[in-house]
């Protein structure tokens, strides 16, 4: 029987960042249901890093393409910060700078159970 993490979403404020909105509230929707804080959805990189400074966060999802943005920025921001994230997205994998690929890719549309093990737990490193 294989533990599930989605449970650790509960009480932990979750910042989104996707420029599908269909996409933006379904995450949105299951976090909540799960217990979790979101904060966001936001479709801005600008915009994602106010709310990791002004919000603070615990995890978050990220979207790698953001209407002609890229989400790096908001990803090291949060490498800074020690918090963990990973990235939703349906392109290739090669696109993410190699300093980047210890965080697991999700395909979309978004599997919050798959998240949430990349999230909350044992890192590669861990073992």
């Amino acid at each position: 029987m294989s533990q599930s993490y989605s449970q650790f979403f509960s009480g932990r404020r979750v910042l989104i960042v996707e420029d599908e909105y269909l996409l933006a509230n379904e995450a949105r929707r299951q976090l909540l249901k799960l217990g979790a804080i979101v904060v966001g959805p936001t479709a801005r990189v600008d915009q994602a890093l106010e709310l990791i400074q002004d919000e603070g966060v615990d995890a978050a999802i990220l979207d790698v393409h953001l209407d002609g943005e890229m989400v790096f920025p908001v990803a090291e921001r949060l490498d800074e910060l020690n918090i963990p994230y990973v990235f939703a997205t349906g392109y290739d994998p090669s696109i993410i700078p190699a300093h980047f690929t210890g965080f697991v890719l999700c395909e979309k549309p978004i599997e919050i159970e798959h998240i949430a093990r990349a999230l909350f737990g044992p890192r590669p490193q861990d073992s």
